[in-house]
């Protein structure tokens, strides 16, 4: 969200899907360095990170399409907007759901 944000106060003319994709990466860089920082209090730094990385990278992606997906369905383009927040956030929230439940009932596994 931060990127997209920053293109939209800034007046940058850069095409939707070139924003989408920095709005993207953002998001994933960002959960993997705050879900490292969080864990490095109770392990080991490169442990931390390796576990970052591989608790659900596609949770991640996953959550960050559908967030802007939605914004350009709904704001026309990559215009975020306080009114299209509470969608973003709904969506974001339930298109990780399935992958999530099918990880924790036919794998066992948990995310963390």
């Amino acid at each position: 969200m931060g990127t997209i944000l920053f293109f939209q106060w800034s007046g940058i003319a850069w095409p939707v899907m070139a924003i989408m994709a920095l709005a993207i990466v953002n998001g994933l860089l960002t959960s993997i360095a705050l879900e490292t920082f969080i864990m490095a209090r109770q392990m080991a730094l490169k442990l931390a990170f390796q576990t970052a990385i591989g608790m659900s990278l596609i949770s991640m992606i996953a959550m960050e399409v559908a967030m802007n997906v939605v914004d350009v369905a709904v704001t026309g383009g990559a215009k975020l907007t306080l009114s299209v927040l509470p969608l973003m956030w709904i969506a974001g929230f339930l298109a990780p759901l399935p992958y999530n439940y099918w990880r924790l009932k036919a794998l066992g596994k948990a995310c963390h």
